[in-house]
């Protein structure tokens, strides 16, 4: 059964104060159709979790920009200023986590796991709240999962039934949001018919995909 769908129709699966995981690492990798779906969709108060907010006008930027974030949970916002100043401003919040964090935080949740033990942040502000735990002498942290309502997900190839194909370095948390997420709407450049791919070269299998978009030609 095909699973693909038209960008018009994304709008279905979007609705005001959802959380919305986006893979994809300084916007390679982010599924900027999607992203477009949702600002002309209108949908608000959106709670992001990215590696980073990209710039101003790629990947999950324009979702800053245009003021529909209410909170972000990322590993960095440097290289989109307006992050900075609306955190600053306090129009939205913002929750740093260290990368490697952040991506156990994701397996957690996509594993249903109840969370992780890290020593990373120990001693730091990054404990700030969170419970600590002792093991062989060692301090953790225990860090809670993440979930979220809907993946963004970017591939470069997908037949019909969602079996996926990343390119290079925009595999970038892609496979792990897929695994996280109540619904997982994927942005494909090339779309293929079930059989057509390598089986050895697929990375998310189609069981995690509920929709796809292919990418409108430029």
């Amino acid at each position: 059964m095909s699973k693909v769908i038209s960008v018009a129709e994304v709008k279905h699966h979007l609705f005001d104060g959802m959380s919305i995981m986006s893979g994809g690492f300084m916007g390679i990798g982010s599924a900027e159709t999607l992203v477009q779906a949702i600002l002309e969709a209108g949908t608000k108060d959106i709670t992001l979790i990215s590696s980073d907010t990209a710039l101003i006008d790629t990947g999950v930027g324009p979702l800053i920009a245009n003021n529909r974030i209410k909170k972000v949970i990322a590993s960095h916002i440097g290289t989109n200023p307006e992050t900075g100043k609306k955190m600053i401003a306090g129009e939205i919040e913002v929750e740093l986590v260290p990368q490697g964090t952040f991506a156990e935080r994701i397996r957690a949740g996509g594993a249903g796991l109840g969370g992780i033990l890290t020593p990373t942040g120990v001693g730091t502000v990054v404990e700030e709240g969170k419970q600590k735990i002792q093991i062989d002498q060692v301090d953790y942290l225990l860090e809670l999962p993440l979930k979220a309502d809907l993946a963004l997900i970017k591939a470069h190839t997908a037949d019909t039934a969602g079996n996926l194909i990343y390119d290079g370095s925009a595999r970038n948390f892609n496979p792990l949001m897929a695994l996280a997420c109540k619904t997982v709407i994927v942005e494909t450049d090339y779309l293929v018919e079930v059989g057509e791919l390598e089986p050895n070269h697929i990375i998310t299998p189609a069981t995690l995909v509920d929709y796809i978009v292919l990418k409108p030609a430029l």
